[in-house]
Formats: structure tokens, C-alpha cells, sequence
């Protein structure tokens, strides 16, 4: 059960990364990492920003206490002068007080500086790395943009080679059968000449039939021929018998 199921679990991943890459474009997958390192950067730039912001603040706050240290000095001496000993003291040991805060705020303000000064070299250096990705980026949507141009051409190209190669076969079968009606009409005339077919335009009859008939036809008027000038020379004598149609002689004496 459980090869089965790894089985499974392999054909499903195989599957789940052929769709993946038929859907990846490589040009959103790009920008989409241009996207993500300038988020990055600007994220630096917010924690340099923070980080001065800091540095600045400490700064303040040690020229306040300097401040505050000069003028406890200051009260000191005077109240010393004034024979106020205790006063003196009071004003010293507040000094000192402010000295330690102030060399605490100094030393977190050295830390500040440093991160500061690495935060900056880091922003300045993903800011070129970023750069150069991006005119990579740009060079590599070039690439791929006319590379997928040149396949599609391509693939047009050989779409229309299939389609001529389809009208080729086409025109080729269009030859073979008119070469073949040819060679059938030239088989059925040769047939009809030689009398092995009936031509119905003569009514069936090869050439050799129709001459004899026509022989025959000529042979049977000669003879009727010959017997009618048989017969009108054993009649009367006289006039030739009329035919039908023509005027005799008298009407035409008359007239």
C-alpha cells in the first residue's frame, strides 16, 4: 500500500510541476523577484532611517545632560564659594550621576553609529545588486520575448508548410484522376471506332454498316430504275407519260 502510494504521490507531483511550468512565465517570474529585492531594499532603508533616527535622538539627549553637567558644576563652585558646603556636594554628585547617563547614551550612541554605518553599506550595496538585476532582467525579457516571437513565427511557418503540403497532395490527386478520365475517354472512342461499342448518336451503327446500307440502298433504286424504263418501252407509243405535277403539251398550245 504504501508504494502505491508513493506512486501516487510522485505521478501527482510530476503532474502539479508540468503545469506549474506550462503556466510559468519567466518574464513575470523576473519582475516578480525585481518586485520582491526593491521591497528588500526599502526595508533596509527603513531600518537605516530608524537606526539614524536613533542616533540622532542619543545625540540630543547627551548635549542635554552635557548641558545639565555644566550648569551642576557651575551651582557646585558657587554654592562652595557661598560657604555651602553640603550644597556643593548635592550639585557634584548630581553631576556625576549625569556623567554615567551620559556615558551610557555615548556608548549605545557608538553602537547606533555602527549599525548605521552597516545598514548603509548594505543599502548601497543590494542598491547595486538590484541594479544589475534589473538591467539582467530586462536583457533576459529581450531574450526570451524574441525567442518566443521566433518559435511562434516558426510554428506558423510550419502550419503553412503542412497546409501547402495537403494542397500539394490535393493538386496531385486532382491530376491522377483527370489523367485517368482521360485514358477512359480515349479506351471508349478507340472501342466505338472498332465497333466493339455502339455509337448512339448514329443510332447504334458502326461505320461499315451504314456505307453498305447505303450500297444497298442505291442498288434497289437502279433497279426500280430499270424496270419502269422496261416498262414504258413495251407500252404505247406516243407521249412519254406525264408526270405529276407538269403541264401537258396542249394546255401549253392553248395557253
Amino acid at each position: 500500500m504504501s508504494s502505491i502510494m508513493q506512486r501516487m504521490a510522485l505521478i501527482f507531483r510530476s503532474k502539479a510541476n508540468k503545469a506549474l511550468d506550462n503556466a510559468e512565465d519567466p518574464r513575470e517570474t523576473l519582475d516578480y523577484s525585481y518586485t520582491q529585492q526593491q521591497e528588500l531594499l526599502r526595508k533596509v532603508r527603513r531600518g537605516l532611517a530608524d537606526v539614524a533616527t536613533s542616533r540622532k535622538r542619543l545625540e540630543l539627549q547627551v548635549q542635554q545632560l552635557d548641558q545639565q553637567s555644566t550648569k551642576l558644576q557651575g551651582q557646585a563652585q558657587q554654592a562652595l564659594a557661598a560657604g555651602r558646603e553640603d550644597l556643593a556636594r548635592e550639585a557634584l554628585t548630581r553631576r556625576a550621576g549625569l556623567e554615567q547617563q551620559t556615558a551610557d547614551l555615548r556608548e549605545q550612541h557608538a553602537r547606533l553609529q555602527g549599525e548605521e554605518e552597516k545598514l548603509t553599506t548594505a543599502s548601497q550595496r543590494l542598491q547595486a545588486k538590484i541594479e544589475a538585476f534589473r538591467t539582467r532582467k530586462e536583457s533576459l525579457k529581450a531574450t526570451y520575448t524574441a525567442a518566443e516571437a521566433q518559435t511562434r513565427i516558426n510554428e506558423a511557418f510550419s502550419g503553412i508548410s503542412e497546409e501547402m503540403g495537403d494542397v500539394g497532395a490535393a493538386i496531385e490527386r486532382a491530376e491522377d484522376k483527370t489523367a485517368q478520365m482521360q485514358a477512359r475517354s480515349g479506351a471508349v472512342d478507340e472501342l466505338i471506332a472498332s465497333g466493339a461499342l455502339n455509337d448512339p448518336i448514329s443510332g447504334g451503327k458502326d461505320d461499315i454498316t451504314a456505307e453498305l446500307e447505303r450500297m444497298s440502298s442505291g442498288s434497289s433504286v437502279d433497279l426500280e430504275l430499270e424496270q419502269m424504263k422496261a416498262q414504258l418501252g413495251t407500252g404505247k407509243s406516243g407521249a412519254p407519260a406525264q408526270i405529276e405535277g407538269q403541264p401537258t403539251a396542249a394546255k401549253e398550245e392553248q395557253a
